[in-house]
């Protein structure tokens, strides 16, 4: 930050440093977020397909749920692969009406657990889309204040002529590139993570159906 700046943050009101500070706080969330989020979704495009295939190529049950625990990090496919489990021990020991009803209850579990899957992939996106919308606002607000508290202290000087005004408009305007520095990140992440997220949730609907398609014709 350059000295001029500072020193226009340092004069400035508590409508500047507050605008200074929402900015400060949005960048380190959305940097936080988006950090945290390519190292998980980098892990789960690993980890994911791999511990649906791993499912398909065990022998039995009890071996296919150890194999994805190991593999499923994120307990993305782990609830899955549980539900089946489950489905299938209650309906070894079930009559046929437990059978019947337990294929249902089969399905409603594949279905709570992908909505758990997606939320913990949707994770974060919510507010990479508010910073990313409102950034550049918050920065142009900032912009319209200082501008219009240079103009008032420079009023108050006597004669104004042109090097004077552009010192403090200049570091005013900063302020609107501050926020399209916070919003641009932001946008860029939602877009790239909203997409790798989908792929995702494709690959576990698609496993789900496969698994009521398989066990829950048998449990019924």
């Amino acid at each position: 930050m350059s000295a001029g700046m500072w020193q226009w943050l340092t004069e400035g009101d508590t409508v500047t440093w507050s605008t200074a500070a929402v900015m400060l706080l949005m960048s380190v969330l959305s940097w936080v977020v988006i950090l945290y989020k390519l190292w998980f979704m980098a892990t789960a495009r690993r980890n994911v397909p791999q511990a649906v295939d791993a499912f398909w190529q065990m022998p039995d049950l009890a071996q296919a749920q150890a194999k994805v625990k190991q593999l499923d990090r994120q307990g993305l496919v782990q609830p899955m692969a549980d539900a089946v489990a489950q489905a299938d021990s209650a309906a070894a020991d079930g009559s046929l009406a437990q059978c019947a009803a337990q294929g249902q209850r089969l399905m409603r579990s594949l279905r709570t657990a992908l909505g758990a899957a997606a939320s913990q992939l949707q994770w974060g996106q919510t507010l990479l889309a508010t910073i990313g919308a409102t950034a550049p606002f918050v920065g142009l607000l900032g912009t319209v204040w200082g501008i219009h508290h240079a103009l008032g202290t420079l009023a108050g000087s006597g004669q104004v002529d042109i090097a004077q005004l552009a010192g403090p408009v200049g570091e005013a305007l900063v302020m609107t590139a501050a926020g399209l520095a916070v919003a641009l990140p932001a946008v860029l992440a939602y877009n790239l993570l909203g997409r790798s997220a989908s792929q995702l949730e494709g690959v576990l609907e698609g496993f789900a159906h496969d698994l009521h398609a398989q066990f829950g014709a048998d449990a019924s």
